[in-house]
């Protein structure tokens, strides 16, 4: 029945590419559920659609980290201690709801190497849709 109203592929790509931008940034989000109805309607698009998630992810998260860098050094709180003890590779939990976004914050806010930063972020979230998407093969 879902398949009835999901786009062909380039379509539903890009609406999946949006998604996975906005559901990265402090914008509520459900990338993970619009992959596995894409990867459900197409499955010849598995790759695509997992790089594309993850492209999509990763820059929402790193606007989320060029916020940051804006955010005045006394408006954080210390519970951000996590990213400043552990640095770059903290942002391997940035795809987590509801801390993963602060995470990518706080990066930018410490000043943690930016291409590092974009790296971890990657290297999760690919992680994740990578699982998701294994789900239906």
């Amino acid at each position: 029945m879902l398949m009835d109203f999901m786009p062909d592929a380039p379509t539903s790509l890009l609406g999946l590419l949006v998604a996975s931008f906005l559901s990265a940034t402090l914008l509520p989000g459900g990338s993970e559920a619009l992959l596995l109805a894409v990867l459900a309607a197409h499955p010849e698009r598995r790759d695509a659609a997992v790089l594309l998630a993850t492209l999509g992810n990763t820059a929402g998260g790193m606007v989320s980290y060029w916020t940051g860098r804006f955010i005045p050094p006394h408006a954080l709180p210390a519970r951000l201690e996590l990213v400043r003890r552990h640095g770059t590779p903290a942002l391997l939990l940035s795809w987590v709801p509801l801390i993963g976004d602060a995470l990518c914050v706080a990066a930018g806010w410490l000043r943690l190497p930016p291409w590092r930063s974009g790296l971890m972020m990657a290297l999760g979230k690919g992680a994740r849709y990578i699982a998701l998407a294994g789900l239906l093969a």
